[in-house]
């Protein structure tokens, strides 16, 4: 049911390129999150510091922005990220996207990044979320996925969460039973949102 809002996070473009592509084709906006999202913000000529950025993959960033530009789909990235030297960091501080120092990488989006994906969360009927929005297991990078799994958790329609890092998260969000779907096959799931067939899905859909 639209408007359909599709949230990615996790760290790799590779891992998720194919499914940012089909995903224009069915969505009115698409949030991006995680440390994929500091590829997009490069293609944009952000300078993100030591954030992780494939540099292969920056055109193919260029390409996807420009053709949801065409197709008038709304495509939202991190306005501020918390960031720190290092993964296993006992803090972080949070900077607007612009002002991430050279020698930092972020590890979480920041505050306003999670209002503004929680804003276009809620214009949703459906919503679709699959990557966590930092590196939630540590707990100073934990707060934009949490934040994001109480935006999802409060959708009026009907959303669905893939993958086992995510359904971790709203678990430890204490929101799972306000999921419309929890898929844990988080291959399985990203092959059904790119638009291949799954079995299981589709035998439901024919009964």
């Amino acid at each position: 049911e639209r408007p359909l809002v599709a949230i990615l996070g996790g760290a790799k473009v590779s891992d998720k390129l194919g499914l940012v592509e089909h995903l224009l084709d069915r969505v009115d906006a698409l949030a991006i999150g995680g440390a994929m999202a500091f590829t997009f913000l490069r293609a944009l000529g952000f300078d993100p510091g030591r954030s992780l950025v494939e540099p292969a993959l920056i055109p193919a960033a260029q390409r996807t922005l420009a053709e949801g530009r065409r197709r008038g789909v709304q495509i939202a990235l991190p306005v501020d990220a918390v960031v720190a030297a290092r993964v296993d960091s006992g803090s972080g501080r949070g900077v607007g996207i612009r002002e991430i120092p050279p020698d930092l990488m972020g590890l979480d989006i920041g505050p306003a990044t999670v209002r503004s994906f929680g804003d276009l969360v809620r214009t949703a009927r459906t919503v679709v979320w699959n990557g966590p929005m930092g590196v939630f297991e540590r707990p100073p990078f934990a707060e934009g996925t949490h934040g994001v799994a109480l935006a999802v958790a409060g959708v009026r329609g009907f959303s669905v969460v893939g993958g086992g890092d995510t359904i971790a998260a709203v678990r430890r969000a204490g929101v799972a039973d306000r999921i419309g779907y929890l898929s844990t096959a988080g291959g399985a799931f990203l092959e059904f949102l790119e638009g291949r067939k799954l079995p299981g899905v589709e035998a439901l859909s024919e009964a």
